[in-house]
């Protein structure tokens, strides 16, 4: 027998059942978290530039519609998310609001709320639009009216007043009138709610009393057409003083942004 025969023999291992050595796991879990960061940051700079973008095109179109100056700021505001509304094809809401806008003889404060506008033609869902104007935009809107003394106009909620100088024995009567606005077919009425004869309120009747025929140059109706300044598609629904603006609501024909008919200026009938 030989020295290798006597020496002991060592068991071999079981490659079977040896345990694997462990993976790392933190390694992807990092890479998956910059993917996951770079796509967050991707998404948001796109949605950045693409709202850039739209905002953009709106303003130029406001003002090339309108025949705004290149200096006239407009205010537009989108909410919700870019991207997936230009891949629709559809902006839910869009918001435009720009101050002084003038048309025409007159100049006030508008915003324009419309809703489901299509991004590759079609009509919009609608639009709505206010228009505010303070004392000088009203005096400047209401001297449209043939012999209305506008520069005696003034706001003071819930009325609209003026004065008128009436004829009485080759003497001009100033007489004081609150005119309360209306919404009257797409025009703008103001018509006498109170009158005012030597610092005392009177009546209709106590006035034709004193200056006879000649009263109704202070009792009429005074209309002011707006359709003439705006597009056919635009018609004003509602005219209010709220506090020291007078403020008129108007509804936006949706078939306006398809029809060529609806976007030209409106007329006086």
């Amino acid at each position: 027998m030989s020295a290798d025969d006597t020496r002991p023999t060592l068991p071999l291992p079981d490659w079977e059942h040896a345990e694997a050595p462990r993976r790392r796991a933190w390694p992807w879990l990092v890479a998956f978290g910059i993917v996951i960061v770079l796509a967050v940051v991707a998404w948001f700079a796109a949605e950045v530039i693409a709202r850039q973008i739209v905002t953009g095109v709106v303003r130029d179109q406001v003002r090339s519609q309108l025949a705004l100056p290149e200096s006239q700021p407009i205010d537009v505001d989108i909410p919700g998310a870019m991207i997936p509304q230009l891949v629709g094809g559809t902006l839910d809401e869009l918001t435009m609001a720009s101050d002084d806008v003038e048309v025409g003889r007159f100049a006030g404060d508008v915003v324009v709320v419309a809703q489901d506008v299509p991004i590759r033609g079609g009509s919009m869902g609608g639009a709505t639009a206010t228009v505010t104007l303070d004392e000088e935009q009203l005096r400047g809107l209401v001297s449209t009216i043939a012999a209305f003394p506008a520069d005696t106009v003034s706001i003071d909620a819930p009325v609209v007043t003026m004065s008128m100088r009436v004829p009485l024995f080759g003497v001009g009567v100033p007489v004081g009138v609150a005119l309360t606005p209306d919404a009257v077919d797409g025009d703008i009425v103001l018509t006498p709610a109170s009158l005012r004869l030597a610092g005392a309120e009177v009546g209709a009747d106590a006035l034709r009393d004193q200056f006879g025929q000649v009263a109704d140059l202070v009792l009429r109706d005074w209309t002011v057409c707006v359709a003439q300044y705006l597009p056919a598609g635009v018609t004003l629904t509602d005219v209010a003083v709220d506090g020291e603006v007078l403020v008129a609501g108007f509804d936006v024909d949706g078939a306006i942004t398809t029809d060529p008919a609806l976007r030209a200026t409106g007329s006086c009938e």
